[in-house]
């Protein structure tokens, strides 16, 4: 516990946190050096200080050489460790190879390469996301904030971290980030400690990323169906059915006397491979558009997430499908360049969600 006063402790700390972001730029590829790999005695490394203390006052105190001996041994022990632990961080390459996107409450994960071009093996490497408030740059309103406040704290001993007890050459590690609110997520600073060989020393350094994540609104359930209702029960996105058309060529059958000629696949005949008959399917189901103005909801983030219950669920079912936001143009003839389908489609309007003001 701090005997500083808080108003005193706060800036303390955020001038210190300055101090290290300086030393260490934003950057999505970092090398451990002299300028950002900080060392100091570990909780155990405290009582061995401690103990060298001791020693070399009662060595001095009763002038016995044999104490004094082992307070001298002890320290060269000490200043082995402080050369070992460090050397054994530093030199550690730290690349950023991708962040995924999640939804609001869910982990952001982090995909890191370790490159380590030392001969010998290094040991006992811990990495973690120093745990956060879980704020992100959005217009989210003041409630919202506090209760995922509480809900980081509450989860805070869920932050999971990885320990890499060998390495040697290169590997790769994933790592959370736990994120609440929809926007632009600022990656929290990743911790890299060891305490290799003996834990009187710990070594550690702090890497900061310029890549930012993307959050979008976690989908809240509507009935969509309702919302967009169709002409007819038929038309209804089924997503990934067919029935009987003229636009998308399906399959070969063998040809039944009476079929039309028109659907023989001469090039077959052509070949001597027999008659067959070319079949065609429609897709069933029907374009749907997911409008911002036509969300139940009152509040702009429910809107938000209440298309993005849409489009998971239309890009879950295969069906084609647009979406207007707030602000948009007004569909034209031309608005079919951004009809789409897929998980693919459907993570691109994820990322629009997450970046809409």
């Amino acid at each position: 516990m701090s005997l500083l006063p808080k108003a005193f402790t706060v800036p303390a700390t955020s001038a210190l946190r300055r101090w290290f972001a300086a030393r260490a730029p934003k950057s999505d590829s970092a090398t451990l050096n002299l300028r950002n790999v900080y060392i100091f005695f570990s909780r155990e490394g405290l009582l061995y200080a401690v103990l060298l203390i001791i020693t070399f006052i009662a060595g001095i105190n009763y002038g016995n050489n044999l104490v004094l001996g082992l307070c001298f041994y002890l320290v060269s022990v000490w200043l082995i460790s402080f050369h070992v632990t460090f050397a054994h961080i530093s030199g550690l390459k730290v690349q950023l190879i991708e962040v995924t996107m999640a939804e609001a409450g869910a982990p952001v994960w982090v995909t890191l390469q370790l490159i380590s071009e030392s001969r010998q093996p290094r040991r006992q490497l811990l990495f973690s996301f120093e745990q956060t408030d879980g704020k992100v740059n959005s217009k989210a309103n003041n409630k919202t904030d506090k209760k995922a406040s509480k809900k980081i704290k509450n989860s805070a001993s869920t932050q999971e971290s990885i320990l890499v007890t060998r390495l040697q050459g290169e590997q790769v590690i994933r790592l959370p980030v736990q994120t609440h609110s929809r926007g632009q997520l600022t990656l929290p600073r990743l911790i890299i400690k060891t305490v290799y060989p003996l834990g009187i020393m710990r070594a550690w350094s702090y890497v900061y990323f310029a890549r930012s994540a993307w959050v979008y609104p976690k989908p809240e359930v509507f009935d969509w169906q309702a919302q967009y209702a169709v002409a007819s029960q038929e038309d209804l996105p089924t997503g990934g059915q067919t029935r009987q058309g003229q636009d998308d060529f399906e399959r070969l059958d063998n040809y039944i006397e009476g079929e039309s000629l028109a659907r023989v696949s001469w090039g077959h005949v052509a070949r001597g491979q027999g008659m067959f008959t070319k079949h065609f399917a429609d897709p069933v189901g029907h374009e749907q558009t997911l409008d911002y103005a036509d969300m139940p909801a009152a509040h702009h983030e429910q809107k938000l997430a209440q298309l993005a219950y849409g489009v998971v669920t239309l890009g879950e079912l295969g069906v084609p499908f647009n979406m207007r936001l707030a602000g948009d143009m007004p569909f034209n003839e031309h608005s079919a360049a951004t009809m789409g389908d897929g998980n693919g489609f459907a993570q691109a309007c994820l990322l629009r969600l997450a970046k809409a003001p």
